[in-house]
This record gives C-alpha cells, sequence and structure tokens, in this order.
C-alpha cells in the first residue's frame, strides 16, 4: 500500500513540476517563453539536418534516425506546451468586446498561436523546414504584438 500511495505521489509531483503555475504567483518571464521557442525551433531544424545528413549514407545507422526523429518531436511538442500552457491559458486574457482596438488584438494573437500549434504539429509530420521558416515567423509575429514595437525594438538595441 505504501508503494503504491508513493508511487502516486511521485506521478502528481512529477505531472505538476512541468508546467509553470496556473495559479496567480505573478512569477511570469514573457521573453524567455519566446526565446525557448525559438531554441527548440532551431532544435528542430538541426534534426531535420541531421536525419537528412544520415539518410544519405549506405549503410544507416537507424539508431541515430530514429534518435533525431524522437528528438524533432520532442521539440515540437515543447513549443505546443508553452504555446498552449503558458500563452493560451495563463497570459492572453479574454478582453471587453466593445473595445474593438483590444479585441482585434486578442483575435489575430490567438490566431498567430493557433498557427504556431498548427505548424509545430506539421513540422512533426515531415523533414521539410517550411514548417520551421512559418514558426520563426509566427513567432516574430507574435512577439511583436504581444509585446509592442517599441519593447521588440528596445530588446534588440540592448
Amino acid at each position: 500500500m505504501r508503494i503504491l500511495v508513493s508511487t502516486l505521489v511521485l506521478i502528481l509531483v512529477h505531472t505538476t513540476a512541468h508546467a509553470h503555475c496556473e495559479i496567480p504567483c505573478g512569477i511570469y518571464d514573457d521573453e524567455l517563453r519566446i526565446e525557448l521557442i525559438k531554441e527548440h525551433i532551431g532544435t528542430i531544424e538541426k534534426s531535420i539536418m541531421m536525419i537528412g545528413e544520415l539518410n544519405k549514407v549506405d549503410d544507416k545507422d537507424y539508431n541515430q534516425i530514429v534518435r533525431w526523429v524522437m528528438n524533432k518531436e520532442d521539440h515540437a511538442n515543447k513549443i505546443q506546451e508553452i504555446v498552449y500552457q503558458y500563452f493560451l491559458n495563463q497570459r492572453i486574457k479574454p478582453v471587453d468586446e466593445s473595445d474593438q482596438a483590444a479585441l482585434n488584438k486578442y483575435h489575430h494573437e490567438l490566431t498567430l498561436l493557433h498557427h504556431m500549434l498548427v505548424y509545430s504539429m506539421k513540422s512533426k509530420q515531415s523533414l521539410s523546414t517550411d514548417n520551421t521558416d512559418m514558426l520563426k515567423s509566427l513567432v516574430d509575429d507574435f512577439s511583436q504584438s504581444y509585446f509592442g514595437k517599441d519593447k521588440m525594438m528596445e530588446k534588440h538595441h540592448h
């Protein structure tokens, strides 16, 4: 019985430790999340390149190919988790529908985030860097909308 209880506690602790809190802790680092997404995109691109290189040789190392495929999928999943767990669940808030500018921004950001989810999924399904190129563009567009042009310019000049 103790083993069962201990196992359940470990599973629950392990599951909740991955996500940033969903209680109002007030500790958010939005820029870090954007940088993490960009890093995951770079890792997906590296995985795509390595899979291509490994597939070119006659004596294929299928173990390494599988490892790079799994790595590519893992990082696409991490992008999806940041998008839905962090931004959609916690950071993008519904707005007053009478404020047309706020409503337009809200819809625009929801659309960008949804497209990021879709292109993350597509990057798992193929070896095309078109999907990662689209992800980069979407992240940049989302950052510009979310942070505003002034903050993005300020960040790039320091």
